[in-house]
Order: C-alpha cells, then sequence, then structure tokens
C-alpha cells in the first residue's frame, strides 16, 4: 500500500487507516472475535494507522485495539485515539491539564502502552481550539512521554484552520467525502502548506456512499444511524456525513452508477479521498474482515478520471451542498 508522512508525526502511514468507532458500539453489534478479525483483515491487507477513541463502546474499542497490539508487536503500526468527549459536562471549563492526564491514563492503560502515538481532542467546544493553555497542555503531554504528538478532531473548517495554525498540531481529522467537499477549499491547501497531516473520517458518509442502501433499510436501535438522524446525541453530520437520508439514498445511486469495472462503489469513494492532495490517510470503519480487506484495497485502484470527477462535482452540487455547505 502506498504511504504517507502523517503530517507533524513524521511517521509513514499507509493511505488507508480503519476507523475503530464501529469495534466499540454505535454501529450494532460487532463480536470481540469479530472486532478482532477486522483488526487483522485490515493489517494483512496494508493497514498501518488506527483510529479509536476512549469513547467507543466506554473504551471497549480502545481495549480491543489493546489486545490487537499485544498479539502483533512487531507490526509497525501507529495508534492514534482521542479524548475529551468523556467531560460531563461537555464543556471548555472541563478541558484541563489534570483531566488530559486523567483521560490520558486512562486510554494508555485500554491500549496497554506507556506512549500514545497520537492522541486527538475529540471535537471539543469551539473555544478549546482558540485557547493558548490548550496547547499548552498538549506540550506538557508530550514532554512527560505520554504521548508522542498530539492533534484535533473538528466538526467545522474554522476549528480545523485554527488548529492548523498552531506551530505544534501535528494533525488534523475532519469529514470529507464526496457529499462534504468544504474543506477542499482551505483546509486541505492550508494544512499542506503547514505540513499537518489530514485524516479523512466519516468517508463513506456512514455507509450511504456503498451505494447498498435503500429507503427501506433498516439499522438497529443501537445504531446511531437510527437514534442520532437528527443530531440528538451528538453533532448530526458524524451520521450520514449530515445530509438527510432520503436524499443521500438518491445521490449514492448516482455515484455508485460511476463505478468503476472490477471496483465496489466504497472504493470509488476512497479512492476520491486518496487522490486529494493534503490527505494523509483514510479511516473507514468496517464490521467484518471483508469489509476491512476491500476498503484496503481501495488504495489500488487508479485515480479516478477526469469525466467521472466531473460528474461525482455534479452531483454534489445539484443534490447535496444545500443540505451541508453552509453548515462545517
Amino acid at each position: 500500500m502506498e504511504t504517507r508522512v502523517l503530517g507533524r508525526t513524521g511517521r509513514p502511514v499507509g493511505v488507508v487507516g480503519l476507523g475503530c468507532w464501529q469495534l466499540g458500539g454505535d454501529w450494532g453489534d460487532v463480536s470481540s472475535d469479530a472486532a478482532l478479525s477486522v483488526l487483522a483483515a485490515a493489517v494483512d491487507a496494508g493497514v498501518t494507522f488506527l483510529d479509536t477513541a476512549d469513547v467507543y463502546g466506554d473504551g471497549r474499542s480502545e481495549r480491543l485495539v489493546g489486545e490487537f497490539l499485544a498479539s502483533r508487536p512487531s507490526a509497525g503500526l501507529t495508534v492514534a485515539t482521542k479524548m475529551g468527549r468523556r467531560a460531563d459536562p461537555h464543556t471548555p471549563e472541563a478541558y484541563t491539564l489534570d483531566a488530559y492526564r486523567a483521560w490520558n491514563d486512562r486510554s494508555r492503560t485500554n491500549l496497554g502502552v506507556d506512549t500514545i502515538d497520537l492522541v486527538q481532542l475529540h471535537c471539543p467546544p469551539t473555544p478549546v481550539f482558540h485557547r493558548e493553555s490548550t496547547y499548552d497542555d498538549l506540550d506538557t503531554l508530550v514532554e512527560e512521554g505520554r504521548i508522542a504528538a498530539y492533534g484535533v478532531s473538528v466538526e467545522t473548517v474554522d476549528e480545523a484552520l485554527a488548529a492548523i495554525a498552531r506551530p505544534n498540531v501535528a494533525t488534523v481529522q475532519i469529514i470529507l467525502n464526496v457529499f462534504r467537499r468544504k474543506p477542499l477549499d482551505a483546509v486541505l491547501p492550508a494544512a499542506l502548506e503547514a505540513g499537518v497531516g489530514i485524516i479523512a473520517r466519516v468517508p463513506l458518509a456512514s455507509g450511504l456512499l456503498s451505494g447498498k442502501y435503500d429507503l427501506s433499510t433498516q439499522f438497529a436501535d443501537s445504531d446511531h444511524r437510527s437514534f442520532n438522524r437528527h443530531g440528538e446525541a451528538f453533532d448530526v453530520g458524524e451520521t450520514f456525513a449530515g445530509v438527510p437520508y432520503d436524499v443521500g439514498v438518491a445521490a449514492a445511486r448516482e455515484v455508485a452508477a460511476l463505478t468503476p469495472s472490477g471496483a465496489t462503489t466504497a472504493q470509488l469513494a476512497l479512492r476520491w479521498i486518496i487522490d486529494q492532495p493534503g490527505v494523509s490517510v483514510v479511516i473507514p470503519g468496517a464490521r467484518n474482515a471483508e469489509q476491512a480487506r476491500a476498503n484496503a484495497a481501495a488504495a489500488d485502484l487508479e485515480p479516478l478520471p477526469a469525466d467521472a470527477l466531473d460528474r461525482l462535482r455534479g452531483i454534489y452540487d445539484s443534490r447535496i451542498a444545500e443540505h451541508v455547505a453552509s453548515r462545517w
């Protein structure tokens, strides 16, 4: 698999990583055996970057990743986690050095490591991005050897640009897919110029861009695609990329018509992200080993031809932009 340097971490990572939210919760039931099979399939297919968070299954995802790391000590993996969403209430005042240390201690225990490769603030309240103390505290965690590098996970373009301007922010994780193009205008160019890595999340719009869903598709009650369609639990942009489900199903059908022979619609959507200048790694999730292998294989596709790119842009302009462009 092609590798790219992950921003200011200096670490080479495969262009397709693995998002481990599914392994923790909020996507229906995934057994521990299935989760470990997903991790093994992804790594065997060339994935070297794993992204998790302390709130995915209240630490379950981190613990499963830690179990896998212990079984593959020489795999050369880069592991990223996130912290901050455990704060209750989730306010700017909760983001303190003492809280960071407590959250970090828990994550290091879950992952079974002394130093975490990359820790990201997990979509904190917007004021947190603008405080000097935020970055001073994160620098302290690096100095203490708790983390090797830090980054941020953001909801909005403005939050991303605020973080990119800081000298020690290594990475920015942001929603980027053919339905969420706004980061292409300013965030990716700024990150590229600053040497900040871009981690593209929600690349398949919560599965919409697999082209397999229709208006009759049912999701489990424990799946955020059922309980967060209107932002009831967290930012609505994390579910179907913020696109109304019926609109997304119709648009995804048009995207599916552009799928190259021998590829899947999900692979087309992932290849589009890989081809964007400034992207370091894309992190699709997977619920089974077959999905993990198929996602990794997107790195083997040829770049999309110009006519396909034009048609994808047309689908966005005509169907999607009005629902998402002004919000994030």
